[in-house]
């Protein structure tokens, strides 16, 4: 996003439901979306479960929100975040929330952000239910935040959807003459149909790298009017 610094973002970890491990990979993902200008992780600190988290709420300056377990077998981490969501909605100081858990619990909770016209990046486990990731603009897995050096992991994320038919479809839906797509157009169509889409899901960190290396495309650059700006365009092979 061009304009990621001037967006505010609320960065809400459910720390019973969310690894400590991808902290600072993750926090690096959010700032390409925008500025974190609240960060807080909720969970009961009281017990040895969120030991590995402490050293890195003060690494990186995340407020924990100490939430006891009142009844066993019951979240009371969960109310608590809602409740800090919901006061943040309405204090009207931020652009958008980042809701980093797996738990389907929050499916209700982003898609009302969302109605009232907040952005909402999920980041969780490929194991989080589809009715939450679909309820988020975008949804990264913890996965591709785990990265080799610079790259993206070579192994692509089980259980992701079909990358062939996912471009396919995106293609005919925007091709124009000869059959040719944008790719950007390409981009966007899967991006709002499917909101777990990342190329990195497939190991590849761009999607025109992951497009140049299928079999089933061809890609061809076009310059703009000005002649001066390049777009990548794709279309299926005959």
């Amino acid at each position: 996003m061009a304009n990621g610094d001037l967006i505010k973002l609320a960065v809400l970890i459910d720390a019973d439901n969310a690894s400590a491990a991808v902290v600072r990979e993750l926090l690096e993902e959010v700032a390409k979306y925008g500025t974190a200008t609240v960060k807080r992780a909720f969970g009961d600190w009281t017990t040895q479960n969120l030991a590995g988290w402490k050293d890195q709420l003060h690494r990186y300056a995340i407020q924990p929100v100490q939430q006891f377990a009142y009844t066993k077998g019951k979240n009371s981490t969960d109310s608590a975040f809602i409740i800090d969501a919901m006061d943040l909605l309405y204090a009207g100081n931020v652009d958008g929330f980042c809701i980093v858990s797996s738990d389907s619990d929050f499916t209700r909770l982003a898609t009302r952000l969302r109605e009232a016209g907040k952005l909402v990046y999920g980041l969780g486990e490929r194991k989080t239910p589809e009715p939450f990731i679909a309820a988020c603009d975008k949804f990264v897995f913890f996965e591709v935040l785990r990265k080799t050096g610079d790259k993206a992991e070579s192994i692509s994320v089980a259980g992701v959807p079909d990358l062939k038919r996912l471009l396919i479809h995106a293609i005919n839906e925007t091709s124009r003459d000869g059959g040719w797509a944008p790719l950007s157009t390409v981009g966007s169509f899967i991006s709002k149909n499917n909101t777990s889409f990342d190329p990195r899901n497939y190991g590849f960190t761009k999607l025109g790298e992951l497009v140049r290396k299928q079999r089933y495309l061809e890609c061809k650059v076009t310059p703009d009017a000005s002649g001066v700006v390049t777009h990548l365009h794709v279309k299926v092979r005959q």
